[in-house]
């Protein structure tokens, strides 16, 4: 007995699997789960978390612009692309940075990313320490303690 064979058509058939069979379905997880989140993109809302915290509190920091940036930089002069002063001397490295404003641009936070990464071991110390830093360079702009800023700086 032989087997029917399919008639061929000009359209190929769509292939779900790879030709030894072993091929991936679908994604790995859908995009709400947060494994499809990047590292740097978590990282980015933990940041806006805690200016949102702080927001509530200090409506000024609005016109503040808040930045993460993966690591600090050491320019030949000791100044900054934008020319605003010392961002690293080369010492211990530093997990945040406040920059005055200047002409257009306005005052502005730099968090920087790695840093912080390697000091806190998981997503809640992790939180924690981005949450201090910007209390820290906010108190810094404001001209105020930190426990000011935030009565829970350094409880937590």
């Amino acid at each position: 007995m032989t087997r029917p064979v399919p008639p061929h058509s000009s359209e190929p058939r769509p292939r779900r699997r790879d030709r030894h069979g072993r091929g991936m379905r679908g994604p790995v997880a859908p995009p709400q789960v947060p494994l499809s989140v990047s590292r740097a993109e978590s990282f980015v809302d933990l940041v806006h978390d805690s200016v949102e915290r702080l927001e509530r509190r200090w409506p000024q920091l609005a016109a503040v612009e808040f930045r993460v940036v993966d690591v600090p930089t050491t320019g030949g002069d000791g100044l900054g692309p934008d020319g605003g002063g010392l961002l690293w001397d080369g010492g211990s490295v530093p997990l945040g940075r406040f920059v005055a404003a200047r002409g257009d641009t306005p005052d502005q936070i730099v968090v920087y990313r790695r840093p912080v990464e390697i000091r806190a071991k998981n997503r809640d110390e992790r939180a924690l320490l981005i949450h201090e830093v910007v209390v820290e360079q906010v108190a810094e702009l404001l001209g105020l303690a930190p426990e000011s800023v935030d009565p829970r700086y350094g409880q937590e």
